[in-house]
């Protein structure tokens, strides 16, 4: 790790206006993004004596090798260019205050000709109209199941809708009343738009007029001695009153915030953010992230508003219009809360009232997720006690195994995956801290090892893994090399980092001796000397290290060893699924293999045109000449084997791709 010193900026070259700053490591890979009011007295905070910082920080400002800032104009765009960098370089010691779970809404798809209510996760897409978030999804399936009854408006997906359509029978939905069924007719689509939209002003907080209105219609009914409508409609006003049971009225109608809470210690803090709507609560959410990363204020010793400015500053970053409430009520304001709200008010379009509620209900409200908040946090201290822990005993086991000079911070595995020699594939998975990262998994096509009857005839067919494994490794260490001659760790246009970049402190391939001699060649041959290699083999579970002719055999109860194997098994299905859809692909039947002339590249123009192989068969020779790379002979030869194939009842070797001659007529059973 290197000394802060070597790269601290001079003090008077840093300035003092507004702006955000990086720290990179000795690779170019950003490693943390901070914002700050003024950026010399942000900056020269973390150049003090490293024994007076959180652990955290100290760590960071060690593992850094340089560090750059970006001057703006105010807050606002400090808060927003802060956040536009954390989203693309995703710094290790920035703090996540968002779990990598996405939750689940009740969306609405009003941009559809026939609206569509369904559950989604993941980014929110133009034209939707989304409700929640729920902490669990079978709680929105239950609501809606409920709300069907009173508006009734299509859930299916498109493929269900078009096959109802078209054999004009809706679904079982329709038949039992909970979908008007606009499929077959019974409703146009205007019609079935403004039950979407009924639908979508009850879920925001409407719920009055709606029961009002069932129980003026019952009444009519039972005035006109319609028993049997007026019962439906009882049952109707029993749905509502249900789902509106589940979502406690706490605050005035008309009401729209998010309630957060914050419960921490020396070490983390747990979130906690009750979603109100229309005086409801719609959603719960809660996390549980590290503290540490933000650096020392010198303005005060209180990081709880630091914490609640980086957390809105997550948590909101990619909404946009409805999706932020008119009021977020926090436990304490951020050291730049005026900022925040400014921030906050651009991303909805009108004023968002950013405030600690001091009495009344929502002081009640904010009690009671703060409430939630603590329990969170005491169950994750007990959960998580042992897991931290763990893993770092696991990588401090290594660094003393294997005799690191640092602890493997940074594991990528290896693995070949193949059947005979056919669609050889190579699989890179990479650990960091102990945890999978999964952006920066790679796969690969091993190009050397391919059947004699693919191509030329110099090719070889190979099945030795050695020499798959020597290609992949070779590849990707030409490729960090050449990335750094480039850049170090990121590419010269966009700045953003390259793939490949960053080393690894620890290469682990799947195998014996026999692999782990090709690594150590493959790294010796670049010229890469500050990797260290091992490998990792299945039936005794042995470690196998360069230059011993024994293996390290650690305990079965191992951290370390139980470390390797989960790294070593995440590369194996890695590599297995990426050659199953290899394999898969090579064995689609194609009417189109063999013929002379017609390379993969054609293959794919002529398909893209026409979307199949029966309309190929029923284009003519001029349609066929229309697509790029197709002249009037190779049409006709595409036409003569088709029309061939169609005679002969033709089949096709799944293997090989040759068309194989079932004989006269082909076989007609």
């Amino acid at each position: 790790m290197a000394d802060p010193l070597t790269y601290r900026p001079a003090p008077g070259q840093i300035p003092t206006d507004p702006g955000v700053y990086k720290f990179r490591d000795a690779q170019g890979r950003v490693i943390y993004v901070g914002k700050a009011k003024s950026l010399r007295s942000r900056l020269s905070s973390y150049f003090q004596d490293v024994a007076a910082l959180h652990p955290r920080t100290a760590t960071m400002v060690r593992t850094g090798a340089s560090v750059e800032w970006t001057v703006v104009s105010t807050e606002v765009e400090a808060l927003q260019l802060e956040y536009t960098w954390i989203k693309e370089f995703d710094p290790r010691f920035n703090v996540k205050y968002r779990d990598d779970k996405s939750y689940p809404y009740l969306a609405v798809t009003m941009g559809e000709d026939y609206p569509r209510a369904q559950v989604l996760r993941g980014a929110k897409r133009k034209g939707t109209r989304y409700f929640g978030p729920y902490a669990h999804a079978w709680a929105i399936r239950e609501t809606l199941d409920l709300l069907l009854r009173v508006f009734p408006m299509r859930t299916c997906s498109r493929g269900v809708f078009r096959r109802a359509h078209q054999v004009g029978r809706p679904c079982l939905l329709g038949y039992i009343d909970k979908c008007s069924a606009p499929c077959v007719g019974r409703v146009d689509a205007e019609e079935h738009r403004a039950i979407a939209e009924e639908l979508c002003d009850f879920l925001a907080g409407s719920t009055g007029k709606y029961v009002r209105r069932l129980q003026r219609q019952m009444g009519e009914a039972a005035a006109e001695l319609d028993f049997e409508r007026a019962a439906r409609l009882r049952d109707d006003i029993g749905a509502i009153e249900r789902v509106l049971e589940r979502s406690a009225v706490v605050l005035p109608d008309g009401t729209d915030a998010d309630v957060f809470a914050v419960a921490d210690d020396e070490l983390e803090a747990a979130v906690q953010v009750f979603h109100v709507r229309g005086g409801r609560v719609r959603g719960q959410r809660g996390w549980v992230a590290e503290k540490g990363a933000l650096g020392p204020r010198p303005e005060d010793g209180e990081d709880i508003p630091d914490v609640v400015g980086h957390l809105l500053q997550q948590v909101y970053g990619g909404e946009v219009g409805e999706s932020v409430p008119r009021e977020v009520l926090v436990p304490v304001l951020p050291a730049d809360h005026e900022a925040v709200a400014d921030w906050l008010g651009g991303l909805r379009g009108s004023r968002v009232d950013l405030r600690v509620p001091q009495r009344g209900d929502k002081r009640a409200l904010m009690e009671t997720v703060r409430r939630n908040a603590e329990e969170s946090l005491a169950r994750h201290k007990v959960a998580r006690a042992g897991d931290l822990t763990t893993r770092s005993l696991a990588l401090q086991q290594l660094q003393e195994t294997l005799d690191l000079d640092d602890s493997p911070l940074r594991i990528e595995c290896f693995d070949i995956s193949h059947v005979q020699g056919t669609n050889v594939v190579g699989s890179m998975v990479v650990f960091e801290d102990g945890l999978p990262r999964k952006s920066e998994y790679r796969r690969f096509i091993v190009r050397g090892t391919r059947p004699v009857d693919a191509g030329s005839d110099d090719e070889a067919y190979a099945v030795d893994d050695t020499a798959a494994m020597r290609e992949v490794l070779t590849r990707r260490f030409r490729r960090h090399l050449e990335s750094l001659e480039q850049s170090p760790g990121r590419d010269e246009e966009t700045g953003r980092p390259q793939r490949f970049a960053y080393p690894p402190n620890l290469v682990v391939v799947d195998g014996g001796l026999p692999q782990v001699g090709v690594a150590t060649e493959v790294l010796g041959d670049l010229g890469v000397s500050d990797v260290a290699v091992v490998g990792l083999a299945k039936r005794l579970e042995e470690v196998w290290v360069p230059g011993q002719d024994f293996p390290v055999v650690l305990p079965r109860t191992s951290e370390g060893l139980y470390l390797l194997q989960r790294v070593r098994d995440e590369a194996h299905r890695f590599a297995i699924t990426f050659h199953r859809q290899r394999r898969s692909a090579a064995m689609t039947t194609s009417a189109l293999d063999g013929i002379p002339g017609l390379g993969e590249s054609r293959k794919a123009a002529l398909l893209k045109a026409f979307g199949s192989v029966k309309r190929l068969r029923a284009a003519s020779a001029e349609e066929l000449c229309d697509v790029p790379g197709i002249g009037p002979r190779l049409a006709g030869t595409i036409r003569a084997q088709l029309g061939q194939e169609r005679e002969r009842g033709a089949s096709v070797n799944l293997i090989t791709g040759e068309v194989l001659d079932d004989g006269p007529g082909g076989d007609d059973g």
